[in-house]
């Protein structure tokens, strides 16, 4: 499996779809590897070449026990994007990878055409604190599943719940996850969430960005999307009616056309 060694750390990626497509990097969110975009992919492999990565901590990248930083993740971003000879990307990023994906567009602006953020934040408040900091001290208290298990109402919709046999089917994929994440990995993954902040900078991101959360996220609320959308000139803000922060795999269709849709659009002002 293709792996590469950047800022000390082997990082795995994956890259899929026709190679005279356009290119679009899907960056993953807390306790998520790239497998979490697993339900999108038919979809978007049909029109772009689609470049995945694990961030420290989770899958098959390295997960050292020692501090990590978003700013970090993003230089492992911009080193692969190197490494394959890749000038201009696509980027999309869920929840803290639309953390590494904000940092990637402020370092890396040249390399940027256009910039999705999903159910993310510029900055934490005190509530969203308080619950990434327990779920960081959690990681030394609860074993593997069991700490899957209490994250699992903060991700997912009442209706995903009453759905016969979804959170079964989900659950199930869980502990069926070939290369789960490290407890040290988790926590210092939940103290680079914590220490991120480009609240101050957002006027600084100029390419196309597309905002979207769903209505039913209690983890990263509206609030946090609308504050990204004020502060990131012309940024476009989505709303979905149905899906809480897990929305790239409860409503992974609505997601997708939302994306499409918006790439689309600057595909052609790119023509």
């Amino acid at each position: 499996m293709p792996v590469i060694q950047v800022n000390g750390i082997d990082l795995f990626y994956t890259i899929q779809g026709d190679s005279a497509n356009e290119l679009l990097l899907l960056i993953a969110g807390f306790n998520s590897d790239s497998s979490t975009w697993a339900a999108m992919m038919p979809s978007l492999v049909k029109q772009y070449r689609v470049l995945r990565f694990d961030n420290w901590g989770v899958g098959q990248s390295s997960a050292p026990d020692s501090p990590y930083s978003i700013k970090q993740m993003a230089a492992d971003a911009a080193a692969l994007l190197d490494y394959l000879s890749i000038s201009k990307v696509y980027v999309a990023g869920h929840s803290m990878g639309g953390q590494i994906a904000q940092e990637l567009a402020l370092a890396y602006p040249e390399k940027i055409q256009s910039l999705i953020l999903l159910s993310s934040l510029a900055k934490t408040d005190e509530k969203f604190y308080s619950l990434i900091e327990l779920f960081g001290e959690l990681t030394q208290k609860l074993e593997g599943m069991l700490y899957q298990k209490v994250l699992l109402p903060w991700l997912f919709t009442d209706a995903f719940y009453s759905t016969p046999g979804a959170m079964e089917q989900l659950i199930q994929m869980i502990e069926n996850q070939p290369f789960p994440p490290t407890p040290s990995g988790l926590y210092h993954q939940c103290r680079a969430i914590l220490a991120s902040d480009t609240s101050d900078r957002l006027k600084d991101i100029h390419c196309p960005t597309l905002v979207v959360v769903g209505n039913q996220d209690i983890m990263t609320p509206i609030k946090f999307s609308e504050q990204l959308t004020q502060g990131i000139p012309n940024a476009e803000l989505v709303i979905l009616e149905r899906g809480g922060h897990a929305f790239v795999l409860e409503s992974a269709d609505a997601v997708v056309k939302v994306m499409l849709d918006f790439l689309a659009k600057h595909r052609q002002s790119y023509a």
